[in-house]
């Protein structure tokens, strides 16, 4: 099922804050909050990649594990249009009717060596989830399998080896044919090359973006790596202490940058040509802490363009040009770009 305008998956002021609690000896009590995710609204395209990125800490792989359901919100809708049973809010589902919407929403994690048990084979792995869900057996999931590997440039052949036996490349695209076994409508990517060597992650982001066009795949693909996301993403959201802070389409976004956190972040982003001037914007400070965010906008005390009323009015995320967002007073009137 679809909504007219093709929406598969509709957050609204998501929220994961997590307690810190006292140290009394006979009864602890949460003296405090980690808003680890503070009100993050996003939609995401039947077919479309959303790329997710800010600096390590800033929220973007909680947000992914509590639209899994990984993690339970605080607060929020998560709207996905579930092709068995339609629209269904994943914040407010139990964990047995949770069960039946991951055949259609799976993860790829980060880890490729961690994410994969070493007691089974690749086999096992691959074939897990069509075991679990009581939908292949025997001869047919052996099959199954051998189709899934091959997708994913692997030999069918190699299914009796176990992890140990494969590069962390190789690993990788385990998790990928894993991901892909019970056809999900959409494929959290949480950060799935930023473990890899760069050559081997060009293969991988290739292999996804092959798979994407060939299965019409949705993705929420999270990074910290600007030229990753710029290369798969259709749109980009940036993230900041828990902050959606801009999000576009993804060349407008890189084109005509309109927020300071944003133009900060892609003047530290490596560019391929030595020759290329591109004007550097250190940032002042430390990320703040999301137990005690600053007053007004959570940017303003590492950004070079503060005014008075940046610190103590919260900027909304609002649409400054058609399809593009920001969360920032003078976004109009500042000319930011590297």
């Amino acid at each position: 099922m679809m909504t007219e305008d093709g929406t598969l998956l509709q957050v609204s002021d998501l929220k994961k804050h997590f307690p810190i609690y006292s140290q009394g000896v006979f009864r602890r009590q949460a003296v405090n909050y980690v808003r680890a995710v503070d009100g993050v609204s996003f939609t995401i395209k039947r077919g479309e990649v959303l790329g997710l990125v800010g600096e390590s800490g800033c929220g973007k792989t909680t947000t992914g594990r509590v639209i899994l359901r990984a993690l339970k919100p605080t607060g929020g809708e998560v709207l996905f249009q579930d092709r068995d049973k339609g629209e269904v809010d994943l914040a407010r589902l139990d964990r047995a009717e949770l069960r039946d919407i991951w055949r259609n929403i799976q993860l790829i994690f980060q880890d490729p060596y961690s994410s994969l048990n070493p007691r089974m084979t690749l086999e096992q792995i691959v074939g897990e989830p069509l075991h679990n869900y009581d939908i292949l057996h025997g001869g047919a999931l052996h099959d199954r399998v051998a189709e899934l590997l091959r997708l994913v440039g692997l030999r069918p052949e190699y299914m009796s080896r176990y992890p140990h036996a494969f590069s962390g490349g190789q690993r990788q695209r385990i998790g990928i044919a894993r991901a892909l076994a019970l056809n999900p409508q959409m494929i959290i990517c949480d950060e799935p090359v930023s473990a890899l060597d760069v050559s081997i992650q060009a293969q991988i982001l290739n292999l996804l973006q092959d798979l994407q066009a060939q299965f019409q795949l949705t993705y929420l693909f999270i990074s910290h790596d600007l030229s990753v996301v710029r290369h798969l993403s259709d749109r980009v959201a940036v993230m900041y202490v828990g902050k959606i802070v801009e999000i576009a389409d993804t060349e407008e976004l890189f084109n005509s940058i309109r927020h300071p956190y944003s133009e900060a972040l892609l003047s530290s982003a490596p560019t391929p040509d030595p020759r290329a001037k591109r004007k550097h914007i250190p940032l002042k400070g430390e990320v703040p802490d999301p137990a005690n965010p600053p007053s007004g906008c959570y940017f303003h005390p590492r950004c070079q363009y503060v005014k008075d009323r940046c610190k103590v009015e919260t900027p909304p995320l609002r649409e400054t040009t058609p399809g593009h967002w920001a969360a920032c007073h003078f976004s109009e009137a500042l000319s930011l770009g590297v």
